[in-house]
């Protein structure tokens, strides 16, 4: 499993520190929310904070572009150093032809599906995917519960990639801890994203050591 903190939850007038303190707990990925206030109703970061965190971690940026019109950003983001963005299916009329530039650019190319968008709608864009990311809540907001029917999803998925042969990766977001943690992996996601229970815990290198334990 990867742990993939979001800053979503962590004290933004420490945040270098933080980052740091998840990454010697183990984190491999930094995850960062990016909503518009109008895909979504919350507003939170845009390409200069990505571009100031690059500069405190060598860890891979996953940026989640939660906001309408991302293919206009699609390169903003990438020079600021984020390395995987993913893109919500709901959002995207063109969502091929975002990917694709995606992959010009090099940068890891994932899609998003909000918790009601079925599997079906990945149908054809699968095989161009780095990585699918599933939500387990509707997004928005950090802090809610874990959607049960989530981990249905979530098998179906890996069935899915396994039969058409691919080496797409499966990432799960939304209401993550160490009660349920080890049962989305079980499920089938290798990356697992954790705001919360990782920064909403006044210790964020001792709570990812704990997730990634309850993990395995």
């Amino acid at each position: 499993m990867i742990l993939a903190p979001s800053i979503l939850s962590a004290d933004f007038a420490r945040l270098g520190e933080q980052v740091a303190a998840a990454e010697r707990g183990g984190a491999g990925v930094i995850h960062l929310d990016v909503m518009d206030g109008h895909f979504v109703p919350n507003i939170t970061i845009g390409p200069p904070v990505v571009k100031s965190i690059r500069r405190i971690t060598r860890l891979p940026l996953d940026c989640h572009l939660m906001i309408e019109n991302a293919d206009r950003y699609l390169d903003a983001f990438v020079d600021a150093g984020a390395d995987w963005i993913s893109l919500h299916v709901e959002a995207m009329p063109h969502l091929e032809r975002a990917v694709s530039h995606l992959g010009r650019r090099g940068v890891k190319r994932g899609a998003v599906l909000n918790p009601s968008t079925p599997l079906v709608a990945l149908e054809e864009i699968l095989p161009e995917l780095d990585y699918v990311l599933v939500m387990s809540v509707n997004p928005g907001f950090g802090g809610q519960s874990f959607l049960p029917t989530s981990l249905d999803k979530l098998r179906r998925l890996r069935a899915l990639v396994t039969a058409r042969g691919l080496s797409t990766r499966i990432e799960v977001d939304g209401g993550i801890g160490p009660d349920n943690v080890r049962s989305v992996v079980e499920a089938g996601a290798e990356i697992v994203v954790a705001g919360s229970a990782v920064f909403g815990a006044g210790d964020p290198e001792a709570a990812a050591r704990r997730l990634i334990e309850a993990a395995s």
